[in-house]
């Protein structure tokens, strides 16, 4: 039975649970109905869970306990509390992608990153919110309505992983499931104040039985699945779960979490330039704390340029642009809302996309800027970069005309351009603003070598460990 003198076990990390579940100090019935409890408390008011699970998890987590008594080894992720994003296919649950027209698109098995997750003893309790199609930088969408990001109204949860950032930190399950076409795990990380590393290409193994078609070429390059946490620590204790193999993936890279030992110290890449936009001061603190954490941790911190930018990012936006204008404008014509239609018209205007000739060479521009990265990472296996250039903007911003899309998603070029090149980058909040709008926690990106996502992962540890995590601030604002 737990401790009595415990605090609440919805604040436990999922390194915490996991470990007291497997030496019997807690039960996953007791880490789950806890974490149950605070997502029916705080869920009402910021609608990040839009599908609850609570039946099914509570009947998973009784029979892990009983498996574990019978004498079954417990999995990494024993009676872990996780959430689930709804454009993922989950058996037997609609995968909506936030949109009306797809309530009856059931899924008919679990995609890879849940049977791994599940494989590894988590326990899902609900499904995550999302913008349509998930192709935004906020959350909102006619199906499930608005997330609420739990620092306040003055900030948007992020997206399109908006629902899994603001449930993650809330204290809603430990791990929230997201993923990252340009930004979807990172823009709601540094939005709500969580850790996330963003897979780089073919590490997280992706698949939903339900699609009737192959994503594009770039969707299927430049999108990763990944979590979100309110620690370090429980990203490095997830993510060798999530990438185990899947055959449905044909084009996983089968390599091991840890990479071969490379020389100490670490010589990080440090920049702060934003290519024209402006370098807000408590930004330009953030990354300062930030460098000085990784120096106190016995990193080489240099002040350097990296390659390839901000080309990388603009070639990435209109060649992505350019083929989901051929792919799916269809669709968005037949399911989008007036105000995500309206949304695109602005994107294709300040990004036109590429067509036809232009397209299938920005697309292998693609090696070349990769190329010039994979150079530069042999002297700097990781870079420290500004995220964005600016504290995080108001829920709607995006749909306030060029300008408020330019700020919300157009300057996000340090962003952007990890997913065109397929690289991993990590995201952990290195300072708390106290803005007149209200706190904002601020975040760092942390880019690492192709398939060292555990570099990346190290780096954000030692960052926490010198910064602390953001969650206890959050709480002691929500009460």
């Amino acid at each position: 039975m737990p401790d009595p003198m415990l605090p609440d076990l919805w604040r436990l990390s999922a390194t915490e649970t996991a470990a007291m579940i497997r030496d019997g100090r807690l039960t996953a019935l007791a880490a789950t109905e806890a974490a149950l409890a605070r997502m029916e408390a705080v869920n009402p008011q910021l609608n990040a869970v839009v599908e609850s699970l609570a039946e099914e998890a509570l009947e998973r987590a009784g029979a892990l306990d009983a498996a574990q008594a019978a004498g079954k080894p417990p999995g990494p992720l024993q009676g872990v509390p996780v959430t689930i994003k709804v454009n993922v296919d989950q058996a037997g649950h609609a995968t909506t992608n936030g949109v009306a027209g797809y309530r009856e698109i059931v899924a008919p098995d679990d995609a890879p990153v849940v049977a791994n997750l599940l494989r590894a003893g988590a326990v899902v309790i609900g499904r995550t919110n999302t913008p349509e199609f998930s192709f935004r930088a906020d959350t909102d969408n006619p199906l499930y309505g608005r997330t609420r990001n739990p620092w306040g109204d003055h900030i948007s949860p992020g997206g399109s992983s908006g629902g899994a950032g603001a449930a993650v930190m809330a204290g809603i399950g430990a791990l929230g499931h997201g993923n990252d076409i340009g930004g979807s795990l990172r823009f709601p990380a540094a939005e709500n104040g969580a850790v996330t590393v963003k897979p780089g290409l073919g590490r997280v193994p992706a698949y939903n039985p339900s699609q009737k078609a192959e994503r594009g070429m770039l969707a299927q390059a430049m999108s990763v699945q990944g979590g979100l946490a309110r620690s370090a620590a429980d990203l490095a204790l997830a993510m060798p779960a999530l990438i185990a193999p899947d055959p449905r993936d044909p084009f996983h890279v089968p390599l091991p979490w840890a990479g071969p030992r490379l020389e100490r110290p670490l010589r990080v890449a440090f920049t702060r330039d934003c290519f024209g936009f402006a370098l807000h001061p408590e930004v330009s603190a953030a990354l300062d704390a930030a460098a000085q954490a990784l120096s106190a941790a016995g990193y080489e911190v240099e002040e350097a340029t990296p390659p390839a930018m901000p080309d990388a990012a603009r070639v990435g936006y209109r060649a992505l642009l350019g083929e989901t204008k051929a792919l799916l404008s269809g669709e968005f014509a037949r399911h989008g809302s007036p105000a995500f239609l309206a949304l695109f018209e602005e994107y294709f205007r300040q990004y036109p996309p590429f067509e036809g000739a232009e397209l299938l060479s920005a697309m292998a521009q693609r090696t070349a800027f990769a190329r010039d990265w994979a150079l530069f990472q042999e002297r700097y296996p990781l870079t420290l970069t500004p995220f964005m250039a600016q504290p995080f903007f108001a829920p709607d911003r995006d749909l306030e005309g060029a300008e408020g899309m330019i700020e919300a998603l157009g300057s996000a070029l340090w962003s952007f351009a990890m997913n065109f090149m397929g690289l991993p980058a990590g995201n952990v909040p290195a300072r708390l603003a106290d803005l007149p709008q209200g706190p904002q926690p601020i975040g760092v990106q942390i880019v690492g070598r192709r398939w060292r996502e555990d570099l990346v992962v190290e780096a954000l540890m030692a960052i926490e460990a010198q910064i602390g995590p953001m969650a206890p601030h959050l709480w002691a604002r929500m009460g």
